[in-house]
């Protein structure tokens, strides 16, 4: 399937803790000088696929998924607020409300939604300048009548109450 990898302007307005953030490969480090030698690995990375984890990890992988599917109905049914109130408070400390509304009909001027397919959840414990905690990334293959080709990527977050919340969106 081809791809169009340029985001759209939602992308923009989520730049702190954007979802491209989880996505990016771990930037390679930096060589040591040629009189040390190579530092010994250290602990193993903060993200597995689900298919490869326990049970655990499967359940919350299912749970995040249903709730990033839950929230997408409500951008496909245009209630950006609705959608905005019921995100993470991550989320909304980082997108105010009034950018939100601003910015996500633009970018979600696809035109009528169509079909959407789960193609890959990721389960982290650790994301770039959050704190420690729950965080499932679930990329979905998206059609609209604007667009039949669509990549959506919905990082949520296991709150405090125990509830998953999207905490990050783009599209590419």
């Amino acid at each position: 399937m081809k791809v169009n990898t340029a985001p759209l302007l939602i992308a923009a307005l989520l730049t702190a803790g954007s979802a491209f953030a989880q996505l990016k490969p771990p930037a390679k480090p930096q060589s040591a000088p040629p009189a040390q030698k190579p530092a010994a690995p250290t602990a193993a990375p903060a993200a597995a696929p689900i298919e490869e984890t326990s049970p655990e990890i499967k359940e919350k992988a299912a749970a995040a998924t249903l709730a990033a599917s839950g929230w997408l109905s409500l951008l496909d049914r245009r209630d950006w607020g609705r959608a905005w109130e019921t995100s993470a408070a991550m989320f909304r400390s980082t997108v105010p409300l009034a950018a939100w509304m601003d910015g996500i009909p633009k970018a979600r001027d696809l035109g009528n939604f169509i079909e959407r397919t789960p193609a890959d959840a990721v389960y982290r414990t650790r994301l770039e300048g959050r704190p420690d905690g729950d965080y499932v990334t679930v990329i979905y293959d998206s059609r609209f009548s604007g667009k039949e080709e669509l990549v959506e990527v919905i990082t949520t977050v296991r709150e405090a109450d125990g509830k998953w919340r999207v905490t990050g969106y783009s599209t590419r």
